[in-house]
């Protein structure tokens, strides 16, 4: 489904949320809403190379298993960027005082997912409206936000966020974060794959496989193919 080409949804991702990562609160996500006929600009011609693109849209771990989807996408890594302390940890993070945001680096073959559709996914599978905060995951460190790789990105990113906000597909303007890419420090090992191997952890049970179910019905023609 194309978000640019035909935005059906009017009730996309109703997405739920308990509290920050490994808490337990519960807090429902409203709705998000979407009109029609918004258009895009299309990505330059970028021959085969396998490309990077970095995402933070709240608590890494439903980010990644997201993205962990979509098929085209090599790799998934959970970290931290756009803060100034070097080598963070996640404590530290989670005091809100690096300047990081949790994020998710991907790379991805533009052959077979492009970055216009890598937005598209990142725009409807969380709440961009909500200045540090995804539900009751609070902090500078859940901030929406696209750290960009190169000017094409950065046009795009851009682009499509002032016509999301022009289209009214949001109640609330958009407050995502569209900045350069700065180091990238790998979370931990734990932080890796997460969904995948704790899936029966309450957070991912609660929140993030509700959110996959709505990846498989509104983006399904974009999935991976099962094993």
């Amino acid at each position: 489904m194309n978000l640019l080409s035909s935005l059906a949804f009017t009730s996309v991702l109703a997405l739920y949320t308990l509290a920050s990562c490994g808490q337990t609160k519960s807090k429902e996500r409203k709705t998000m809403q979407t009109q029609e006929n918004i258009p895009v600009v299309q990505t330059a011609s970028t021959e085969n190379e396998i490309q990077t693109a970095t995402f933070g849209a709240g608590c890494f771990w439903c980010v990644e298993a997201v993205f962990q989807q979509l098929d085209g996408v090599k790799t998934v890594a959970s970290g931290y960027t756009g803060g100034k302390t070097e080598n963070p940890t996640y404590k530290q993070i989670c005091t809100g005082n690096t300047g990081h945001a949790e994020v998710i680096q991907i790379t991805y073959d533009p052959q077979v997912v492009t970055f216009p559709e890598l937005l598209e996914v990142f725009w409807q599978t969380h709440d961009p409206t909500t200045l540090n905060r995804q539900g009751a995951d609070v902090g500078t460190q859940y901030r929406s936000a696209i750290f960009y790789h190169t000017p094409g990105q950065k046009e795009l990113a851009e682009k499509y966020k002032r016509e999301l906000d022009a289209s009214g597909a949001f109640n609330n303007p958009i407050v995502t974060e569209i900045t350069p890419i700065g180091k990238f420090y790998k979370a931990e090992d734990y932080h890796q794959n997460y969904y995948n191997l704790n899936s029966s952890q309450p957070y991912c049970s609660f929140v993030i496989t509700p959110k996959l179910e709505k990846i498989k019905k509104f983006f399904g023609d974009k999935q991976k193919a099962a094993n």
